[in-house]
């Protein structure tokens, strides 16, 4: 039995010190690129992507910050940027969807490398179905339908 525990401590500790590894630098990378304003020089990058899904130039950013630090970090600048006005319901609802199916790409794709995974297999596949499911969403929603959510669901 203590050795069941010993080997089930020490493996614990060996996944969180690879999980570390990885999320410690992110980290770090993630403060650094906020204090120089990386992110938003990235965003005028990615004008193509406003373009392709029907989006805001200032839904760019917050989308960007989920797809490479993560969805925690992501939802933070998606409430902030929402607070402050500057996304519309279109540009949240397709910022989520993305999001759901390829947040924390280096993150989440390192981190299954380390366990086996095929890391060019596992992104594509993130990839391909979050741009699918986003661009159909975008062809689909209807502003009407979005606005009639302020009303919780009631149509008028």
């Amino acid at each position: 039995m203590l050795e069941i525990f010993k080997e089930g401590l020490l493996g614990s500790l060996e996944s969180v010190y690879s999980i570390a590894v990885i999320v410690i630098p992110l980290m770090i990378i993630l403060q650094i690129a906020k204090d120089y304003n990386v992110l938003n020089k990235l965003s005028e990058y990615f004008k193509g992507i406003t373009k392709l899904f029907g989006i805001s130039k200032e839904a760019v950013l917050p989308l960007l910050v989920g797809i490479i630090f993560g969805i925690s970090y992501g939802a933070g600048v998606i409430i902030q940027s929402s607070k402050e006005g500057d996304l519309t319901k279109k540009d949240l609802i397709l910022l989520v969807a993305f999001l759901v199916a390829c947040h924390a790409v280096f993150e989440d794709t390192l981190l299954f490398v380390a366990v086996g995974a095929n890391g060019y297999v596992l992104l594509g596949l993130r990839l391909f179905i979050a741009i699918g499911i986003t661009y159909f969403l975008s062809k689909r929603i209807n502003l009407k339908d979005i606005t009639s959510l302020d009303n919780g669901g009631e149509k008028k």
